[in-house]
């Protein structure tokens, strides 16, 4: 059984390309609102339900919020096949750090990894505002998962970068 978002309220949540504009627990810069610290949000989500849900090929969708989870899961998955092959904190940092850098991809552009998944932007604006979201979503989702994918005293958690090898919904990281 899949684990979906526990964010089905949609009252006064800005949305972009159909998919809701979830507050975060974000220093990071961004579209995203600000969430109450004490309160868990969709980053914590996707990394508490990855290793139960990168199993699956299918995944019903019962709430906008789940699309986010998936692209979420398929984001960790992908940094974690970056993190494969680091073996301390601060060369998985620096490969993290660019993996931030490159280009995000919005439904509609060469490179998004579900096409039909989300609606495509209505105007260049709306691209614009997904496009800084995803960027948003994704640094703040790197540094969470940097505190998991290795131990405290830097050395890599094999417990989590076993999962890099899994395949989610049958996609293939390049």
């Amino acid at each position: 059984m899949v684990y979906h978002s526990s964010f089905v309220e949609e009252d006064g949540i800005t949305k972009a390309c159909g998919c809701p504009l979830l507050p975060l627990k974000s220093h990071i810069k961004g579209p995203a609102p600000a969430s109450n610290p004490g309160k868990i949000d969709i980053v914590d989500e996707a990394i508490t339900f990855f290793r139960a849900n990168v199993f699956f090929r299918n995944f019903d969708i019962k709430s906008p919020a789940d699309k986010l989870l998936i692209y979420l899961t398929f984001y960790i998955n992908v940094a974690l096949k970056r993190l494969e092959g680091c073996r301390t904190l601060a060369v998985g940092t620096k490969a993290i750090i660019n993996l931030g850098l490159e280009k995000v991809p919005v439904p509609g552009d060469l490179g998004f990894p579900f096409p039909g998944l989300f609606a495509l932007p209505q105007s260049q604006d709306e691209a614009e505002l997904f496009r800084n979201y995803l960027k948003q979503i994704r640094e703040e989702t790197s540094g969470r998962l940097l505190s998991c994918a290795y131990r405290p005293n830097g050395t890599p958690n094999k417990w989590w970068l076993a999962f890099a090898k899994r395949k989610f919904m049958n996609i293939i990281i390049p």
